[in-house]
């Protein structure tokens, strides 16, 4: 249903030198010998279909190998991903408990979100996440991939459509799955965090059989198991980042059940309690308050924040546990062919709710629920016009009104699950079959598989209101808890979805050398076709539809098809200078077609030295998401109502202060006649050989993409919402006096929600650079190796463009209406230092990201006494003047440290420490982006700051 293309480049690894740490593939590799040290061996790097004898390539290319992934410490390949320093704004991680993909992990190099970042397996196209990011950008779930399953991972971070079709506008991140394996390999690991939850538990057993050279044939499977337990916001309450009393910071206390200004002194608490709105002296009088526990609270105790609720229920990181399993055979037909074989299944579970606040009894009234089904929005579905109780009636079991005036109920309803909770299964599947050999000359690689991924959504937490008010009315519903199993059911039903992405595929591609001397070299030429052919079914949940609960996630229902042609040209037309032309044609059933060439060079003037750069244009096609039968509900920051609040003051005569500092929701629709985003990008480097074992890269990069798809709010600084309002009914509204209220009816009723279209607008460009420095040396007299690697990317602008105008936002919060309002930091840096001396391995890691501020200039937010509200949609300053300290997010260092050490030839011991000194995240008060709003942290970003300290212990056994 989504997109689209494929290449072939099955990618061979870029050999680094034995034992080099991840960087950016050495300049001036050496050939690979094949046995006997004569014949080269001819290899494809990801970035080209034409197979090479050495890995020199004129496209950055970022190798990560087996060694370097067991070496990190991390525990899952999300983890390690996040930590590139090419990875950047709207990346997407699991720590963010609102995202609308909520539990996957997707990657944004140069910081464009993960829908310009294609992620391939083996060289190919992969079903997306059926849970789009944002609701809207396709994206490969990183987090489902195994580490044992893997080869290596090669980051190509220049634009590739030319090559690979759509999305691969910021560049490409292959992950190659083994191909091979012989013996058998045990491995166990436990880890713990020092601060409580997430534990850690990870097992696997690889084993092969078969070698290829001498059997014809290898055959080999490998089982991993993973269980990360959860950390729940209340084991880091003692932190900063999850504390919700900002008073001592200068701000409101936001804690759950604290009566303040900003809830008229009127909240649910740790006892349900019912409140006179008529009585003389408002909230100010006790005698309009009866709390229905007096062992729990009562009105000094209320009024004096005594009476807290303490977030159990929020997550820091979700528990997830994942099975997967791998199996392969690769067989020699004869002597030029040879046929590969691939199964997996990769499921991951995981619980999470969103952070969403406890739920509540609704105290005056309940507006319903807007559905949307089949682009036709319906709302006030199943509304409650009053729910407030006369004189004497009864309010649940055993407690009736006793005031002679309407009451309201107060108070978090009992016996459910935490709001919005979702258990999600999400189960990878690919079956793959890659056929390679020779034919009258022409290198052949033929490739098909049928990718699909499944995810088994379980929902509960959630309220069906009608239910809830008929039980409270009739007295069969004890507002104080205690009810039956039955009742609850109906009150909170438990309900499931199924949502599903296929993509099958077929590729080839044929290259060889055209003229065998063509200027200082041969002429080189391949050619390919692709399809595929991809299905997402991702309806809306029984309920949802029907609007007997609200909305759990987007929906989308659609497909497409896509067939390509592409070819690629290289030469050596002068001495030392290798020049490509690549070009691809698409053609979308969805829209049309693309067209969409490149260019790159190497020029080595000198054997140790050489200057390479690279130009192409790119595209991502508009997905079912954006254009077919779909639609969500989002909220990002918080407004003042235009007329309910128009001066944003709580305590202004007339004003609503409910509709004061709120986050309204929108209405996501789709727009058929979306166009594709198209992409210009360019690179040009340096490439350094000094001295034997120091290899340097250095690359400035500039990516402009115009026609970007995006969601009206928040892009479009003209657009004025058109807000659809229910019926004006009783509420409080401010006398004037301060803080005080009078139960009145306003002149317009509440914002039920805006519509927010796709649309075509602007642009975004983006130019930096990045460095890349390995240094390996022996020591003297036997002292061991010391192996170092610095990979850092600098961002000098990135630019929202929109009628003309620009709009920096590198160094700031923006945007912040992508991608969970990630930051946008200009520096990031991953630095490893190693050391090896026998049985002995060391290796530590300092991962950095600079501060940014806290302002977004494309919401028009460049005030920083207001960011946290106008940017956050957090009440952290609201009605205050933030402090300016919190106008900037510090920078951020962590460290990781790994020992690996060999008992025996077949036994090794490991042990790591992630977050080696215990850093702390640092407060981001404009970001939604991170576990509600009990925390403060940016969870894409600096995740490893909440989870803290983290300690593993392993042992791998091979025979």
């Amino acid at each position: 249903m989504t997109f689209k293309l494929k290449s072939l480049p099955f990618a061979v690894a870029c050999a680094l030198a034995s034992g080099a740490l991840a960087g950016s593939a050495p300049a001036f590799a050496q050939t690979t010998e094949a046995a006997g040290g004569s014949t080269p061996q001819r290899v494809v790097v990801t970035g080209s279909l034409i197979s090479r004898a050495n890995t020199e390539t004129p496209t950055p290319v970022q190798v990560l190998t087996s060694a370097d992934i067991q070496k990190s410490g991390k525990t899952s390949v999300a983890e390690l991903l996040t930590d590139l320093a090419s990875n950047g704004a709207g990346t997407l991680g699991t720590g963010f408990a609102g995202a609308f993909a909520n539990g996957a992990s997707g990657i944004s190099l140069r910081g464009l979100t993960v829908g310009a970042t294609l992620v391939l397996i083996d060289g190919h196209r992969m079903a997306g996440y059926p849970l789009s990011d944002d609701a809207q950008r396709q994206f490969v779930d990183v987090s489902s991939i195994p580490f044992d399953a893997i080869e290596s991972i090669e980051v190509l971070k220049s634009g590739a459509s030319s090559l690979y079709g759509s999305d691969a506008i910021a560049g490409v991140i292959n992950i190659k799955l083994k191909k091979n394996l012989t013996g058998t390999r045990l491995a166990a690991e436990y880890g713990d965090t020092q601060h409580g939850g997430g534990k850690t538990k990870r097992a696997s057993i690889s084993s092969g059989i078969g070698d290829l050279d001498a059997d014809g044939y290898n055959a080999f499977f490998t089982i991993e198991t993973r269980k990360q337990g959860a950390i729940k916001v209340a084991e880091r309450d003692n932190f900063e980042y999850a504390n919700r009393d900002w008073r001592s910071r200068g701000g409101n206390n936001i804690t759950l059940g604290v009566p303040t200004n900003l809830n008229n002194y009127l909240t649910p608490t740790n006892s349900p309690f019912l409140y006179n709105p008529s009585g003389a002296g408002g909230v100010d009088n006790p005698a309009n308050f009866v709390f229905l526990d007096p062992s729990k609270c009562n009105y000094t105790a209320y009024r004096a924040g005594q009476c807290a609720v303490r977030d159990t229920f929020g997550f820091i990181q979700p528990e997830t546990e994942n099975v997967n399993l791998l199996v392969g055979m690769t067989k020699k037909l004869n002597d030029n062919w040879e046929l590969a074989l691939k199964a997996s299944m990769f499921q991951r579970e995981s619980t999470n709710n969103r952070g969403a606040t406890p739920q509540a009894y609704s105290p005056t009234s309940f507006n319903g629920v807007t559905t949307l089904n089949n682009g036709v929005l319906v709302t006030r579905v199943n509304n409650i016009p009053s729910t407030l109780f006369a004189p004497g009636a009864r309010v649940g079991a055993g407690v009736t009104n006793p005031f002679p005036n309407n009451a309201r109920l107060y108070g978090y309803i009992p016996d459910i699950d935490p709001n919005l909770t979702t258990n999600n299964k999400s189960t990878t599947t690919r079956i793959s079959a890659d056929l390679t050999g020779s034919a009258m000359g022409w290198d052949v690689q033929a490739a098909a598989g049928m990718t699909k991924v499944k995810v088994d959504a379980n929902y509960s937490g959630y309220i069906n209101r009608r239910n809830l008010y008929n039980a409270i009315n009739n007295g069969s519903w004890n507002v104080l808890g205690g009810n039956s199993p039955t009742l609850v059911d109906a009150v909170s039903p438990r309900f499931s979805n199924t949502l599903e992405s296929t993509l099958n595929y077929i590729d080839l591609v044929g290259s060889r050398e055209i003229l065998p001397s063509f200027g200082a070299g041969p002429l080189a030429f391949a050619a390919g076709y692709h399809w595929h052919k991809r299905e997402q079914n991702a309806p809306a949940s029984s309920l949802t539809a029907i609007g007997a609960v609200a909305n759990t996630s987007a929906f989308t229902i659609g497909d497409e098809t896509n067939q390509a042609i592409f070819a690629e040209l290289r030469a050596t037309p002068v001495k030392n200078v290798e020049v490509s032309l690549s070009s691809r044609y698409d053609h979308y059933d969805t829209y049309g077609n693309s067209f969409t060439p490149a260019a790159n060079f190497k020029w080595t003037p000198v054997q140790n030295f050489g200057i390479r750069g690279t130009f192409a244009r790119g595209f991502r096609a508009p997905n079912p998401a954006e254009v077919g039968n779909a639609g969500s509900f989002f909220t990002f920051n918080a407004i003042n109502d235009p007329i309910l609040c128009a001066n944003g003051s709580r305590t202004t005569a007339g004003n609503v202060p409910s509709a004061c500092g709120f986050a309204p929701p929108y209405v996501q629709t789709t727009n058929p006649d979306l166009q594709p985003e198209k992409s210009k990008s360019y690179t040009l480097g340096l490439i350094y050989e000094p001295m034997r074992g120091l290899n340097m890269t250095l690359d400035y990069y500039k990516i402009r993409i115009n026609n970007l798809v995006v969601t009206q709010a928040g892009n479009d600084p003209n657009f004025v919402p058109t807000w659809v309002r229910g019926p004006a009914a009783p509420i409080d509204i401010a006398t004037g006096n301060g803080t005080t209220t009078t139960v009145g009816v306003p002149s317009v009723g509440p914002i039920l929600y805006g519509l927010s279209p796709y649309i075509n607008a602007g642009g975004t460009e983006t130019h930096g650079i990045e460095a890349d420095v390995r240094y390996r040396w022996r020591l003297a007299n036997d002292g061991g190796t010391v192996s170092a690697a610095l990979s850092a990317a600098h961002t000098f602008g990135y630019e929202n463009i929109i009628g003309g105008e620009r709009i920096q936002l590198a160094g700031t919060q923006g945007p912040s209406s992508v991608g969970g309002a990630t930051g946008n930091p200009k520096d990031r840096a991953q630095f490893t230092l190693g050391y090896n001396r026998g049985p002995l391995d060391v290796t530590a890691t300092v991962n950095y990201t600079s501060g940014f501020s806290t302002i977004d200039p494309a919401l028009g937010e460049t005030d920083c006494a207001t960011t946290g509200e106008h940017v956050g949609g957090r009440a952290y300053f609201s009605g205050l003047v933030q402090p300016a300290n919190y106008c900037t997010v510090p920078s951020f260092t962590t460290t990781n440290l790994n020992l690996q050490y060999k008992l025996t030839p077949n036994l090794t011991l490991r042990a790591a420490v992630l977050n080696l000194f215990d850093r702390q995240a640092p407060i981001d008060v404009a970001t939604y982006g991170n576990a509600g709003a009990s925390t403060s942290y940016n969870a894409s970003l600096h995740q490893p700051g909440a989870v803290g300290r983290f300690y593993s212990l392993g042992l791998t056994y091979a025979f």
